[in-house]
């Protein structure tokens, strides 16, 4: 390995989300990594809170997270897992992925205030620049949301 590798011990906190992400509030929907398996998993967490700047005009009276959201939130993670596995391998300098194309969203129940959602994400493919990946959200052990991502490389420099 590289002397530029940088370790990432489980839980990978919001501040180091913010290293590895441009999403800032009320946009980065991810504020915490708590399992990773390198170039293949991660499992990222959202306290859903009734806070959230959404829950004003969606639904007032019945809060419910838009399932827009949910989606964003599993590309959050997927492009995590990308920065986290390049930067374990030393490469500091990889491009961030932009989400392309979303396939087969399903969503299964609403989210609300005081669930906590957990993502999963794998990684299916990764070819020339594009990342193909399998995700779906839970709450409580129940699966809300499910969906195939696609992610695009590209370099701001």
């Amino acid at each position: 390995m590289s002397d530029k590798t940088e370790p990432y011990h489980l839980p990978v906190t919001v501040e180091q989300i913010q290293k590895l992400l441009p999403h800032r509030y009320p946009f980065l929907l991810v504020d915490r990594v708590i399992e990773l398996e390198p170039d293949h998993r991660v499992v990222g967490l959202k306290n859903v809170t009734m806070n959230e700047p959404f829950f004003q005009g969606h639904f007032p009276g019945h809060p419910v997270m838009p399932g827009v959201l949910i989606v964003e939130a599993m590309a959050q993670t997927a492009g995590l897992l990308t920065q986290i596995s390049s930067r374990m391998k030393g490469d500091t300098g990889s491009p961030l992925f932009y989400l392309a194309k979303v396939d087969d969203a399903r969503f299964y129940c609403p989210v609300v205030p005081g669930d906590q959602l957990l993502m999963e994400v794998k990684l299916l493919r990764l070819l020339r620049g594009m990342g193909m990946f399998e995700a779906e959200s839970r709450v409580n052990g129940k699966k809300v949301a499910s969906c195939t991502l696609v992610c695009a490389a590209r370099s701001d420099k």
